[in-house]
């Protein structure tokens, strides 16, 4: 299984990119990090348009797609490993995750999603979301091996 992480942005170097690589480098499974940017300036819905085309080119052709919405479903971190596993016994090739720009998602993203994820009713910073998401993939991961690092 192949994970894949689309995101509107560039990580400079700091905390939060920190976080993201300390966290993708102990997962067993590959993570991609693709970083898109629109280089026109346009604002408002007509930027997350050109946001969505930039992040669904971005995602692997037949990839299920998990979308970072604050309108999203929220997961017990349990549940979320549960539904990775389930994925992964179904023999899915590519799992990936987007997360979108400052103005959110558009809705064609939301639509093609076979899940919008949600880290609670809060509005937090994207960088720290790539790090914050890369840790529940991970801690997932333990959970499905039954590895001590998950004590809930």
């Amino acid at each position: 299984m192949r994970l894949w992480l689309a995101a509107v942005g560039r990580a400079r170097p700091g905390p939060a990119r920190d976080l993201f690589e300390e966290y993708r480098g102990r997962l067993g499974w590959p993570l991609t990090l693709k970083e898109v940017e629109a280089r026109k300036r346009v604002a408002g819905e007509e930027l997350k348009r050109l946001e969505a085309d930039l992040l669904l080119a971005a995602v692997p052709p037949g990839a299920i797609l998990v979308a970072l919405d604050e309108r999203g479903q929220m997961l017990a971190s349990e549940a979320f490993a549960r539904r990775l596993g389930t994925w992964r016994d179904q023999d899915s090739a590519d799992i990936a995750f987007v997360i979108g720009g400052a103005d959110g998602l558009a809705e064609e993203v939301r639509r093609r999603a076979d899940l919008l994820l949600a880290f609670g009713p809060m509005t937090w910073p994207h960088m720290l979301v790539r790090g914050m998401l890369a840790e529940q993939i991970y801690r997932a991961q333990q959970i499905l091996a039954g590895h001590p690092y998950h004590r809930a």
